[in-house]
């Protein structure tokens, strides 16, 4: 391209905080989990593996206590076998907004005959005899990561010495019967591949498992598929839980490894030629991702990386930066007080998405959801705008020069007070498994911006 009137130009966007009033699933109901902490709660399970304890052995869990999101179930055999220790243990769990992680666990040691999973049998505090003990083997932070969306993968640890490493993902829902739900049950089937390495025993200690969820009540059925040949498995017999409604996995806004696409803006006033630029998901770390942007043709050069971050208080922008060289000239953007090293620009199409305050987007979205910004927090000191943002639909259909799409909308009114460039209203169309693919920012400089996805 041409060498650009303006000099090199250097934005940076940090955003950490999520701001009041966002639409966040609800970490402090009991009920509404994929393992609830509710009052009271009990799940009766049955456990086998094919080797070493073909014959059904039977544990009855109960919540024992809770504080806040933190919780802790304990269990007991009922009618074991004589020649063994009656299985017993505790085992503790917290709720976050990452997901359900395990802080702790303690139980008899596994039957004898049961593989040794540590480098040495003195004070093994490994097991995969039980129906906890299979739900964590290889994955205690955490246990399952939320929000559970289409394409969600994530790594995770476990074993008493996080000795043991797995690589999970979502893969759908699934209608299951087991003996506590013998008519069926919608299930979300999570799959990790588990490895360990070290151990006297850790052929047994690998392997494929996979855990059906049902929502409100938890883990109804884990397979356990060792890489030495046996098959683990633990089934739900009884519980005095209702299964609820899952939430909606349609995941708006994916960012997997791999992922990439083109995007075109301009600006009827200010660039009136299209800016086309390609995105790239560079790397993907327990949900959160980074994402690189490059100049293809147009009035910007530029080149930024962006962290975005899903969780259940929605997607969010961690960090940005951006490098451009700009041929169009564009209003001065605020906030008022930054240097003019710090000042906002409008680069590439991420800016103008995560332009405001966090959330980008709720998760679920559902349509009717309202979240304002606040005039606290590093949002607010980095933007300095003011505003609303609510899901106004969740079924418009929108054409862009990559397809149509059926889109849910959300519709955002922004003041950065002084600043007619930054203050307007944003309306953007998210489509599931695609992501932004159009967004129209009518500012109050009466200047459009116009972002739309082309492949």
């Amino acid at each position: 391209m041409p060498p650009p009137r303006t000099a090199l130009a250097v934005a940076f966007l940090t955003a950490l905080a999520i701001q009041p009033g966002s639409a966040v699933a609800g970490l402090d109901d009991p009920a509404d989990q994929w393992l609830p902490r509710s009052d009271g709660a009990e799940w009766t399970y049955s456990w086998t593996n094919s080797s070493y304890s073909p014959t059904p052995r039977t544990e009855q869990l109960r919540l024992q206590a809770r504080s806040g999101t933190t919780f802790r179930l304990r269990w007991e055999e009922i009618g074991g076998n004589p020649n063994d220790i009656p299985d017993a243990g505790a085992i503790d769990f917290q709720h976050t907004d990452a997901g359900m992680v395990n802080l702790n666990y303690q139980s008899t040691p596994p039957p004898r005959q049961f593989p040794i999973l540590c480098a040495s049998a003195v004070e093994c505090g490994n097991s995969v005899a039980g129906a906890m003990h299979l739900l964590i083997w290889g994955t205690r932070s955490p246990v399952l990561a939320e929000p559970l969306l289409r394409g969600t993968r994530w790594g995770s640890q476990g074993g008493a010495d996080s000795d043991v490493a797995s690589d999970n993902r979502y893969a759908g829902r699934e209608r299951v019967t087991v003996a506590a739900f013998p008519g069926g049950i919608e299930a979300a089937k999570v799959e990790s591949r588990i490895t360990q390495a070290g151990a006297l025993g850790d052929p047994f200690g690998s392997g494929l498992r996979t855990v059906w969820w049902v929502r409100g009540v938890g883990p109804v059925r884990i397979q356990l598929d060792h890489a030495s040949g046996e098959v683990s498995r633990a089934e739900l017999q009884r519980t005095n839980l209702a299964p609820l409604a899952p939430p909606s996995d349609a995941n708006l806004l994916p960012f997997n490894r791999g992922d990439r696409g083109e995007y075109r803006w301009r600006n009827t006033r200010h660039m009136k030629k299209w800016s086309l630029q390609r995105y790239e998901v560079a790397q993907v770390a327990n949900n959160t991702a980074q994402v690189n942007v490059k100049h293809l043709s147009g009035p910007i050069a530029v080149a930024g990386t962006y962290l975005f971050s899903t969780r259940l208080s929605g997607v969010t922008l961690l960090s940005g930066a951006t490098r451009a060289a700009s041929r169009a000239k564009f209003p001065q953007l605020g906030p008022r007080g930054a240097s003019q090293a710090d000042r906002l620009r409008f680069y590439t199409p991420f800016d103008f998405m995560v332009f405001g305050y966090n959330p980008i987007l709720p998760v679920p979205a559902d349509k009717g959801l309202l979240w304002r910004s606040s005039r606290e927090g590093r949002d607010w000191k980095l933007f300095g705008v003011t505003g609303v943002s609510r899901v106004v639909s969740t079924d418009s259909r929108v054409r862009t020069p990559a397809g149509t799409f059926r889109t849910t909308v959300v519709r955002s009114r922004l003041t950065q007070h002084g600043y007619r460039f930054g203050s307007g209203t944003r309306t953007s169309w998210f489509a599931a498994g695609r992501g932004l693919v159009k967004l129209v920012f009518r500012h109050r400089d009466g200047s459009r911006s116009i972002v739309e996805r082309t492949r």
